[in-house]
């Protein structure tokens, strides 16, 4: 039965260090979303930190700010909905399916 526990935390532990590896390169990853029919376009990390913004001229030109603010941050939320996504994904694989929560 000891055996048995010892084994179980082994595993633990390999699966926690590939956690924490992974983490880490997801930072660096990145996903884009747009919207306005890409007339905006976020892009942020796996680590949900925002990388760029650009945005169509026609936008800018049409001077409704409102509408600006509302695109831009459509295109943030998709893009970090996006970012939770794949980082959910990746870890589920590490985990072997395994819903744990707080970890994501």
């Amino acid at each position: 039965m000891k055996g048995g526990m010892n084994e179980m935390l082994r595993q633990a532990q390999i699966i926690q260090r590939k956690m924490t590896a992974l983490q880490e390169e997801l930072k660096t990853r990145e996903v884009e979303a747009q919207s306005g029919g890409g007339m905006v376009s976020a892009k942020v990390t796996g680590g949900k930190e925002l990388v760029s913004i650009k945005i169509d001229k026609g936008v800018v030109e049409a001077g409704d700010v409102e509408m600006l603010e509302d695109l831009v941050k459509a295109a943030v939320n998709e893009a970090l909905r996006k970012a939770g996504e794949m980082v959910e994904q990746e870890m589920s694989q590490i985990a072997g399916g395994m819903k744990l929560p707080g970890m994501f």
